[in-house]
């Protein structure tokens, strides 16, 4: 995740440290900065309730449950649109576990409702704002900073079809990290949306048509779930804060969730652009859309995760968790202001036993419901041990193979912690190690240098799944390594070659993108050399949407936002609803050769355990290597071998005695894939920048 406070989050990052739970109800938060400590202890409430919570219907009568223990009292709100004024004002009441209910003695499906929540006696209702269920199945926004909603009491069944979840060895996951609307949002998809929930799954040129040729056997969809879409406006101020940051006013990437039960109603509205002052999903029709969606994939065999954000709530949101039980649900410090670790304003108290339980349900649900198939955790760090070792073992109860990678980030880097508890996390090292920190002066291992504590050494641990058994490794089993280059993060790839091969400056102005998108041979052999490396790799590999033809992103210039960045290439696009993050399909077509690269390696790898399920003791690392910046290996498995050899040196190229006998070329500097491209035996030469891959005849 990286939004407008990025930085600053890095540098707070530095100096917490996870918090810890004493008991069940004891939070203890440790902050060092400037030599000085100080410890904030709370008691969180003790109420626990096990009720269904939310809104339901029970034999024909409407059920409403809210969890708000500190609350003095609660009204619900009925109305039979979400602009109108309500049509139903009624007093709920509080059972002894902190529990506010009602029960009307109708079906109210498809009413909307909202509740009103007090925190002393001598409060008007009349000025409290309206509250968002956290447990509605549906919900309906209002297009605007403040994020109105509204609930659904949503009660409509699904086909499914025979539908079940995909199953998969985690070694064997190919994940694809997308952005729902950005796959068929730009004219090339050939899309008849704009990057609705429907255009994704139609048969056009993007889309799951796209993502099903790649070969790609699993999508990360980034957050989905209900959530801000709209900042507040630039260069004017909400609660003394000022937007200097962000001219467009937008949350593209959707890090601010809202609503943790309800899926984004913006995917259901097909807009080309953001609509101010509307209602989205007011008929939540975007529920079944995301499970056509599901469903779709799952025809196909490609597994559905979901990129989750339970450590912060949506910043600016007026009528939520804040207003139910701010002190319950919130990290709060002496002042009883809301901490924010994670940059966002408001970090959620993931330890207090009912946000706990939010967090469980809410992934339950989507699995049961939407037969979701994994989650990648934002900031996961943020979230207590407990809460994240419950929700694995609750979730596996239902689903033993369902996917569990975190952001290992917030208060700390420690993807171990995670390894420890099973879940996989995202490998820096790898990224780090073979492309580099930055483009300015941290290149990696593919432009022929060693940044930070890299060496040969290292890059054997990367292969072999960045696991204990190595120096500096993170994981106890490769299956928790997911190795990747590329993230909705930074600059792309394709980008960070182009910055760092001075292809192109970072300030400079880009004035023909398809020019600029067109790869020089130089780039071209370096993102093949890094496909290759990550391919080879044992672990989880994951790639980001548009890695496979170095997708570039520029902020465009066709606007009237007071963009001073303009032209630029963006390593921050979270708050672009345009081109700079669209999946550009006429770049895929200028970069084909690499485009087809990277599908000739998703072949080779799904076709060969060699390189997913392969341990250390199968995969002998070769000697005889002229530079430093050479490497091989070979894997035998079965009654296979295979050889990988690559040379990232810039210049020069090397030599390579091969062991006896004849040996299938299927990878070279050219091409990749399954079927033999030439047979060799004696010696080989690697080009500079360049790799292969042999198997034995």
């Amino acid at each position: 995740m990286k939004k407008k406070f990025n930085y600053i989050t890095i540098i707070l990052s530095l100096f917490l440290v996870q918090p810890s739970i004493k008991g069940e109800n004891l939070y203890i938060y440790k902050e060092t900065m400037n030599n000085s400590e100080n410890m904030i202890v709370k008691k969180d409430n003790k109420a626990f309730s096990t009720k269904q919570l939310g809104s339901f219907i029970s034999k024909g009568k409407t059920v409403f449950r809210l969890f708000a223990p500190n609350a003095k009292s609660v009204k619900l709100y009925l109305f039979d649109a979400p602009e109108n004024d309500a049509i139903s004002k009624q007093s709920m009441k509080k059972a002894e576990d902190g529990v506010w209910e009602i029960i009307v003695n109708k079906d109210l499906s498809n009413k909307y409702y909202a509740y009103k929540v007090a925190h002393s006696d001598d409060v008007s209702f009349a000025e409290l704002p309206l509250c968002v269920d956290p447990y509605a199945k549906a919900v309906t926004s209002f297009s605007d900073f403040n994020n109105p909603r509204k609930s659904i009491v949503y009660n409509q069944s699904y086909n499914w079809d025979n539908d079940q979840w995909i199953q998969r060895d985690w070694r064997d996951l190919i994940i694809y990290e997308m952005h729902i609307k950005d796959m068929t949002a730009h004219p090339s998809s050939e899309a008849s949306g704009h990057g609705a929930y429907k255009s994704l799954i139609e048969n056009n040129k993007g889309g799951i048509n796209y993502i099903k040729n790649l070969g790609v056997n699993t999508v990360e969809l980034l957050p989905a779930q209900e959530y801000g879409n709209v900042e507040i406006p630039y260069e004017d101020s909400l609660k003394g804060k000022f937007n200097t940051w962000n001219p467009y006013e937008r949350n593209h990437w959707g890090y601010m969730t809202a609503a943790f039960f309800a899926p984004s109603s913006f995917y259901s509205e097909n807009w080309k652009e953001m609509e101010r002052h509307q209602w989205m999903g007011r008929d939540g029709r975007q529920v079944n859309e995301f499970k056509d969606m599901v469903k779709a994939f799952h025809k196909e065999g490609i597994a559905v995760m979901m990129d989750v954000v339970y450590n912060h709530l949506s910043e600016y949101e007026i009528g939520n968790l804040k207003e139910i039980d701010k002190e319950y649900y919130f990290r709060l410090d002496n002042n009883g202001q809301c901490i924010a670790v994670s940059g966002c304003g408001n970090d959620l108290k993931t330890e207090a036993p009912m946000m706990r339980r939010l967090i469980i349900d809410s992934i339950i649900y989507w699995m049961k419901e939407y037969h979701v198939d994994g989650f990648r955790f934002d900031l996961g760090k943020m979230i207590d041990w407990e809460t994240l070792e419950e929700i694995i073992r609750e979730a596996r109860k239902i689903n033993p193979n369902v996917v569990f990678v975190a952001e290992p980030w917030g208060g700390g880097y420690d993807p171990q912690g995670f390894s420890l508890r099973e879940w996989g996390s995202w490998n820096d090292q790898i990224r780090n190690g073979i492309k580099g920190e930055n483009p300015n002066n941290g290149l990696g291992w593919i432009f022929g240098n060693w940044y930070g504590n890299n060496s040969i050494e290292r890059l054997k641990s990367y292969i072999n799944g960045t696991t204990k058994e190595f120096e500096h490794g993170l994981f106890q089993k490769v299956e928790h390594s997911v190795n990747y280059l590329e993230s909705h993060d930074g600059y792309t790839l394709g980008d960070f070659i182009r910055i760092g091969t001075k292809s192109i400056g970072i300030n400079d102005k880009i004035t023909d993108v398809d020019a600029n998108a067109k790869l020089t041979p130089e780039e071209l052999k370096l993102n093949k050399l890094a496909a290759l490396f990550l391919f080879t790799s044992q672990g989880i590999t994951m790639i980001h949407s548009g890695q496979e033809f170095a997708r570039s992103k520029v902020i465009p210039t066709d606007n009237d936002i007071s963009d001073k960045e303009k032209g630029q290439l963006d390593h921050n696009s979270y708050n672009k609803d345009n081109s700079a993050n669209y999946i550009n399909y006429n770049h895929a077509e200028i970069n084909t050769d690499l485009l087809n690269y990277y599908k000739g390696l998703i072949e080779l790898r799904k076709a060969n355990k060699e390189f997913r399920h392969a341990n250390s003791e199968q995969i002998k690392f070769l000697d005889g290597f002229q530079n430093e910046f050479a490497i091989g290996f070979s894997v035998k498995m079965y009654d296979n071998e295979f050889i990988v050899i690559m040379n990232a040196d810039q210049n020069l190229a090397d030599k390579f005695i091969l062991p006896e006998g004849k040996w299938e070329v299927l990878v070279n500097g050219e091409s990749a894939g399954t079927t033999v491209i030439a047979t060799v035996s004696g010696g080989i030469e690697i080009p500079a920048v360049s790799g292969f891959v042999l198997k034995k005849k």
